[in-house]
């Protein structure tokens, strides 16, 4: 089901709470990981890049896939050359709700040669409100289930409920144990939930926060979701990815920026890979020394290629993302 599943639990754990000890140290202390560099030089040199096997995934928001139904979504997916699909499950409850059948939804991507790689969902599992919170791993478990499903294994866990400027700021600790049961949900199911690094929420904005929250968890399927443009909106530095163990990266959300100040930059002013000003390349230089080979998703939102040929727009972010891979 997940990484864990090689090694017990307790040296998952381990291994976890080892490799993200100096993000724990400065989300707790409010400092820079780059302020602690130095002091990973010996450890991080010793970690070897894997043989490349790295999966190229559709997030369907890139195509606007709210308003193209979830069957001819896998169909540009497949068309395009991708290896997986990222859905939102928005567009599952859709298809359901006009009389389409889960399973023969599950068949049409697997006869198409895709995997659902991951699957997009705003379950509230972090919020105060104890009834509301909940409801919130009620609802997560069947978004999980819908998952699993659909032959996927994986959902995006980002901060909803708690992202507003006027939201209740959650110690990172509480954080830590609210994922956790989150992740004992996942477990039920077999659907690992990862937690997302969101860049404009008022909790969970920063890559030291979440790697945090994933650490106090103690879970062994604890992971994360980082995303490029997430990383700049919330002031994250991209060198910092150096400090997550690579295995704890199963899927990595690619895409770019242009040059706008974070405080004005928004979703959808996202763009392919390589036709922005973030160090993409380097960025994920960093992300492959971890050790990282997992799934790339190119998660998008920009207008203007939502009003062009879905079939051109999923084609072209897959040639775009693959020229920045590092060599």
């Amino acid at each position: 089901m997940t990484n864990s599943q090689s090694s017990s639990p307790q040296s998952s754990r381990r291994k976890f709470l080892f490799e993200t000890s100096s993000a724990v140290a400065a989300a707790a202390t409010g400092l820079s990981l780059a302020n602690i560099a130095a002091a990973e030089t010996k450890t991080s040199s010793t970690r070897q890049p894997t043989e490349n096997k790295m999966k190229f995934c559709l997030n369907t928001s890139t195509i606007q896939g709210e308003k193209i139904p979830i069957w001819e979504q896998v169909e540009i997916a497949e068309r395009a050359g991708y290896d997986g699909i990222e859905i939102w499950l928005r567009d599952v409850d859709k298809f359901e709700k006009e009389g389409g059948k889960r399973s023969d939804l599950q068949k049409h991507i697997a006869d198409s040669g895709l995997v659902v790689e991951s699957a997009i969902a705003f379950a509230a599992w972090i919020i105060d409100d104890d009834e509301a919170r909940r409801r919130g791993l009620e609802q997560a478990k069947r978004e999980m289930q819908m998952v699993v499903d659909l032959g996927g294994k994986r959902i995006a866990a980002p901060p909803a409920g708690a992202s507003n400027a006027d939201s209740p700021m959650i110690s990172l600790d509480e954080a830590g144990l609210r994922y956790r049961e989150l992740l004992k949900v996942g477990a039920q199911v077999g659907c690992v939930p990862q937690i997302e690094v969101w860049g404009f929420s008022k909790n969970l904005s920063k890559l030291s926060q979440v790697l945090y929250v994933a650490a106090a968890a103690q879970h062994p399927d604890a992971c994360i979701l980082p995303d490029i443009y997430h990383l700049y909106k919330g002031g994250s530095e991209f060198e910092d990815i150096k400090f997550l163990a690579g295995n704890k990266i199963q899927v990595f959300h690619l895409n770019d920026y242009p040059d706008i100040p974070r405080d004005k930059i928004n979703d959808s002013d996202r763009v392919y890979p390589g036709d922005g000003i973030a160090p993409v390349t380097e960025v994920l230089k960093r992300v492959m020394a971890t050790g990282f080979n997992g799934v790339m998703s190119l998660e998008l939102f920009n207008r203007k290629y939502w009003e062009q040929d879905p079939n051109a727009v999923a084609a072209e972010g897959l040639r775009k993302m693959k020229a920045v891979i590092p060599n």
